[in-house]
Order: C-alpha cells, then structure tokens, then sequence
C-alpha cells in the first residue's frame, strides 16, 4: 500500500525541458496518438479546447461531454476524431447517463483529462445535495471516472485539474456542505481542488498494477469562463486584469495553461511517479503547511495525504455508487 512518505518522495522536484511558457502543441510534438481514444471535460472552451486541439493534432479520438452541445460542437467543428455528448457534470445522473453510453461501445479509453469545473461559485447544491463545487469538480468526474472504468486500456492515464487554489483548505470532512459554518466561495473552491488532488492519489494507488496511473496538475493563472462567477471589482483588486480589461501579464495563455495536464499525459518521466501533483510541466516538491505563496509553487501535504485520499475515496464510493478499479 502506498503511504503518504511515498508520496512526498515521489514530489521530489524533476525538472524538465519544458516550463512556464510552454504550450500544448509543444508538449504533444513528437507523440503520435493514433489509435488512442480521450475523453477530455470542458474540452470546448479555454484549456479543455486547447487539449482537444492538441491531442486530435497528434492522432487521437477524442469524447467531449458538455453540457451545451451546440455550443461544444460548433467550437471543435473541423477537428478530426472529436465527438460530442451531452453531459452535465454536475448532475450524477447525468455523468450515469454518459459513461452508460460509453460502455455500450465498448472501445477502450487511453486518456481521461477532467479539464471542466467551477469556482467561487454562489453557495448552491447540486441535484444529489451535494456543494455545487466539491459536488462538480471532484464527485462529477469520480463518477465520469468510475462509470468507464472498466474501457480504461493497460497503460492508460488519467489528469486531474487541480489548482494552487488547494491551498485554501483540506478537504472539509467534518463539514464538506458547509452546514455548520458560513459558506466561503474560495474555501469551496480550494476544498474541491484538494479533492481533485487526492483522487489522483488514491486512483493511481488502484490502477498501478496495470500501469494505469493518474495525476493532477496546476495549470496556472489563466483568464478563461471559470472566472464568470467572479465580479469585475474583485479581479481588479486581485490584479488579474487592469482597468481595460486586459489580464495580467504573467497570466498563461490558454494554450499555455492546457500544457501542464497534457505533459502529464504523455510524460514517460512520469511512470514511477504516479499520484503526483504537476505545474508547469514539472514537479516541484511538497510545501509546509504554514506556507502561502502560491508563486513559488508546490503541493500542500494535505493534496498528497494517503489516509486522506482513501477516506475521501470511501465517501465518494458512497455518494456515487461506484468504485474506479476497485
């Protein structure tokens, strides 16, 4: 069994070639995907379109569910190999519908890239009951994950989006709805983004033995959809964007932004580090938990905590129904 001492070891700092900078196209250039089928959320908008772009430039198929169909369809119209569903990843019985489908085919699955999700939402709650944000960035794509479980090929890979916004909280066990206190947006947020984390480690943990190995990834500051929840006066006193509206300067492009989930991928560096948290195109190491400068970058031991992982793995074995490789 994998233990949290293993995981901090494996998120010694590597080093690569590529960095901050480097773009999707980049990564995937020498990789050739023929034959091998994704399945990317939000794959139709910001990074997710950047990753779909990439991975059918390089050869691959690739499964796109969206909640907005016509809007998904026509921004990926000429892609070669990319298909659309409908899906709602924020409904289980929605994401139930999906993998269902995906199963009755049969074709097996080389590539999960969970891209989707929300931020700083409004306190809502998704159709099962669960916070908007943990109930659509982590328990959607376990589900998503689970339900194909089975079409997951020998080697296959599986990414995470997570965030250096997992810095703003473990995952809340004793209080995920925020029932007992006042619901903060941002805590939401960096709870579902510790989440996102932990899946990575505790499916890796699973998956291991086939060589089926999962990751999560930073992708970076980037100006996309996920910030619609989010008024102008709070991005221009977090100096994401200036006065006219343009971002930040040392914001990623999206292109930029899709390059970290796909290096993790593709990376054959990677192989023995399963479970591991990525950005830009790297590993660099576990921060103290008393450290809160995002701009150095690092994981939080709590996003690589293996008694963590596995308790969040039982709840949303619970609240799905399914259990990924289990």
């Amino acid at each position: 069994m994998v233990t949290t001492e293993d995981m901090i070891a494996r998120q010694q700092p590597l080093e690569t070639a590529f960095g901050y900078r480097t773009t999707a196209a980049e990564v995937v250039a020498g990789h050739d995907l023929a034959g091998r089928r994704a399945v990317v959320t939000g794959g139709y908008s910001g990074l997710g379109l950047e990753t779909v772009r990439a991975l059918a430039g390089a050869g691959a198929s690739v499964l796109v569910p969206s909640r907005r169909v016509d809007v998904a369809a026509e921004a990926l119209a000429g892609l070669p190999g990319v298909e659309v569903r409908p899906m709602d990843l924020g409904d289980l019985d929605s994401v139930a519908a999906l993998t269902a489908s995906v199963r009755e085919e049969g074709r097996p699955v080389d590539l999960v890239i969970d891209v989707a999700g929300v931020m700083a939402t409004p306190h809502e709650e998704t159709p099962q009951g669960w916070e908007r944000q943990l109930g659509t960035n982590h328990l959607g794509h376990f589900a998503l994950v689970g339900g194909i479980a089975d079409l997951l090929a020998d080697g296959a890979r599986v990414v995470s989006y997570s965030s250096v916004g997992h810095y703003r909280s473990p995952v809340r066990f004793d209080d995920l709805n925020f029932e007992s206190e006042p619901y903060d947006p941002w805590v939401a947020y960096g709870q579902s983004k510790t989440a996102n984390a932990l899946f990575a480690v505790a499916l890796d943990a699973r998956g291991a033995a086939r060589g089926i190995h999962a990751y999560s990834v930073h992708p970076g500051g980037i100006m996309t959809d996920l910030q619609r929840h989010m008024p102008r006066e709070e991005l221009l006193e977090r100096g994401w964007i200036d006065e006219d509206g343009n971002p930040n300067p040392m914001f990623k492009t999206p292109a930029e932004g899709a390059s970290t989930g796909l290096w993790a991928a593709t990376a054959p560096e990677l192989e023995s580090r399963g479970g591991v948290y990525c950005e830009d195109c790297s590993i660099k190491g576990v921060v103290p938990p008393d450290h809160g400068d995002a701009r150095t970058g690092g994981v939080k031991e709590w996003a690589i905590d293996v008694p963590s992982a596995e308790r969040l793995w039982e709840l949303s074995v619970e609240a799905t129904g399914l259990d990924p490789l289990g």
